[in-house]
């Protein structure tokens, strides 16, 4: 700090007046990320560290690797550091209210990102921002029920998310709420594939060799998931989005790029740009201000017929 600038830290002190932002440190926020499982979870990491940048904000990162184990060591280190706001999405939904005890015990307010957690306890965070992801099941599910062109049966294979997930929990529950209310739409398979590409397609291989020719839909938890579901349906000799409709969630550019390519029906979107929404709650928070306990995204649906049209202007 120069001798200028000391000076007059020092006039405002005695004065009794504030003291400028900086004089007063930084605030730290200590986020714990997932990990990089996916292109949206990449487009989250980079929202969450350039609003921070530009807000001022100086972030502790950890990147988890999509392990339970790892996030709660770091949300004990932020404690440990004494930073001012920890921020996390949870990996799965159980198993956080001992380390939400710890943070709330050392007075450091917690904020939910993405996901939301399993705790009766909700005075453990001061927000859970994000999407609705039930509803983004109910949409997907609604999309199928008012565009499926077939008769008779139809036979629906899913792709969950990780298991255990907030998202996948949601996500399900609201695609089976919507299409229980016409009995031929029927889920015949489903398993984890667990966000990734690589396990969407060894998991859609398995459903192929199992069913073959019986799919009629494929509803997919996310993106990748879809992505790497295509690249079996293409390999086993099949058309992607034509001898089976393919439903996904997210709505990244792969998404779009799919869709252009006539190999994807829709995408529902899931936007991961929290970054801005979630400097503004740290920075409300430090200023004493009460945040709202529940913060909702808005978000669209994308199916094929407009993706060339929105694809220019998608930022992840």
């Amino acid at each position: 700090m120069n001798q200028q600038r000391r000076t007059v830290i020092a006039a405002l002190a005695a004065a009794g007046l504030p003291l400028p932002t900086l004089a007063q440190g930084k605030i730290v926020l200590g986020f714990a990320q997932i990990g990089a499982e996916s292109e949206w979870r990449t487009a989250n990491t980079e929202s969450i560290k350039s609003s921070a940048k530009d807000a001022g904000i100086e972030l502790k990162f950890s990147d988890a690797q999509q392990k339970q184990e790892n996030q709660i060591k770091a949300i004990r280190s932020f404690i440990a550091q004494k930073v001012d706001v920890i921020a996390f999405s949870p990996v799965v939904a159980s198993g956080w209210g001992t380390v939400l005890r710890e943070a709330k015990a050392a007075k450091i307010p917690v904020i939910l990102s993405d996901r939301a957690v399993d705790e009766k306890d909700d005075s453990l965070w001061v927000s859970f921002m994000g999407s609705d992801f039930t509803e983004e099941g109910r949409k997907a599910g609604r999309w199928l029920l008012e565009n499926y062109k077939g008769t008779g049966d139809v036979n629906i294979v899913e792709l969950q998310g990780t298991v255990g997930s907030a998202p996948a929990i949601d996500r399900k529950k609201g695609f089976e709420e919507v299409i229980k209310a016409q009995p031929r739409f029927k889920i015949i398979r489903s398993q984890t594939g667990d966000f990734t590409r690589a396990k969407g397609k060894e998991v859609m291989e398995a459903f192929l060799k199992a069913e073959g020719k019986k799919i009629n839909v494929l509803y997919a938890h996310n993106d990748d998931m879809a992505i790497g579901a295509i690249q079996a349906i293409e390999e086993a000799g099949m058309k992607p989005a034509k001898d089976i409709v393919i439903i996904s969630i997210d709505a990244v550019k792969g998404a779009f790029e799919a869709m252009i390519a006539g190999k994807l029906n829709v995408s529902v979107e899931c936007s991961p740009l929290l970054g801005p929404q979630l400097m503004e709650a740290v920075k409300d928070l430090k200023a004493g201000k009460t945040l709202p306990k529940r913060i909702v995204t808005q978000e669209g649906v994308f199916p094929m017929e407009v993706a060339a049209k929105e694809f220019p202007s998608r930022k992840y």
